[in-house]
């Protein structure tokens, strides 16, 4: 079982900047992947960004340039830069780990963000 727990959302003026953060229960090199996903009211949760095992990086188009992931193994934590925000990237932020050969899902708790224009 694997525990993640979120933190760092808030409110912020459109062109702001917000770094999430998601601490793990186990050891990073344990996670075969960790990212972050979001879902706004009334749409489906949908992949922000993902950063696996070996350090490769996936970002949504939508936030390509503007966000950046990265992880520190040693606190068992990732992190999302989030800069220029807009108003469209108001949603609840999830952290989802991935880990083991039977590719386990663990879910965050959600952390809100709210962009205001």
């Amino acid at each position: 079982q694997v525990q993640l727990v979120e933190s760092g959302g808030g409110l912020v003026q459109a062109g702001g900047s917000l770094r999430l953060s998601c601490t793990a229960s186990v050891s990073m090199f344990s996670i075969n992947a960790i990212g972050w996903y979001r879902q706004a009211p009334g749409k489906q949760r949908d992949m922000v960004a993902q950063i696996s095992g070996g350090g490769t990086t996936n970002y949504a188009d939508s936030v390509k340039g503007r966000f950046t992931i990265s992880k520190d193994n040693a606190k068992n934590t990732v992190y999302l830069q989030m800069n220029n925000l807009e108003p469209e990237d108001t949603a609840v932020y999830y952290c989802k780990a991935t880990t083991g050969w039977r590719r386990n899902d663990y879910w965050g708790q959600g952390t809100q963000v709210t962009v205001s224009s």
